[in-house]
């Protein structure tokens, strides 16, 4: 397995059950299903507007850097992972090559820039991307 990291962030493994998986067909059109899911689970663990909305453009970003490596009629597979204060978003697509993300690419740059961490990795026929932020607010949590 090969994983690249930025900053601080719990990466996930696929042996932890996800509080919510989202599955959905590996085309851009549905990206806005994962952002909206997104924000209304970070609404739930009481984040601050302007975190949420971090959290939408850095997992937007995520997932255009996945879609284009999905293997055809695959599907992307989303878990969230839910703990006071932090949501993790872990963003898969299956692929049939070894993907490292380009880190100095502009969607990789607002992607760190905007979590808390990042985490890449490629295992096991997988690309994903777990981003992860953590609330501004104290004592925010389920």
């Amino acid at each position: 397995m090969s994983s690249i990291g930025a900053q601080a962030g719990a990466a996930t493994s696929d042996d932890e059950r996800a509080d919510v998986e989202l599955r959905l067909p590996a085309d851009s059109a549905y990206a806005s299903v994962l952002r909206t899911t997104t924000a209304g689970l970070a609404a739930r663990l009481d984040f601050p507007i302007d975190d949420i909305e971090d959290l939408r453009i850095a997992v937007g970003e995520a997932s255009a850097m996945v879609l284009p490596e999905a293997r055809p009629d695959s599907d992307l597979v989303c878990r969230f992972y839910m703990n006071p204060g932090e949501l993790t978003v872990r963003i898969g697509v299956e692929v049939d090559h070894e993907v490292v993300p380009d880190e100095d690419s502009f969607a990789w740059q607002v992607l760190t820039t905007l979590a808390s961490g990042a985490v890449a990795e490629n295992s096991g026929g997988v690309y994903a991307i777990s981003v992860t932020m953590e609330s501004g607010l104290p004592g925010a949590g389920i």
